[in-house]
């Protein structure tokens, strides 16, 4: 049996649905920012793409924290 998703990666199905883009389309996106803090990226998100808080939130975490590799 698989464990559930838990975490930020818990929003990605309903990221894609929301927004109709891959979830790698977005990381891509916020890796190619040249913002590098989380907030910023996390407005970002929202004002230039209209993602919603939790969703921006979400990706931004997953994404640094890749990055970071943690």
């Amino acid at each position: 049996m698989t464990e559930p998703v838990k975490g930020p990666a818990s929003y990605f199905p309903s990221i894609e649905k929301k927004y109709g883009r891959p979830i790698s389309e977005w990381k891509d996106l916020i890796r190619s920012s040249p913002l590098t803090k989380h907030m910023e990226l996390v407005s970002w998100l929202k004002t230039e793409h209209g993602l919603g808080h939790g969703h921006a939130n979400a990706l931004v975490a997953h994404t640094l924290a890749e990055n970071s590799g943690t």
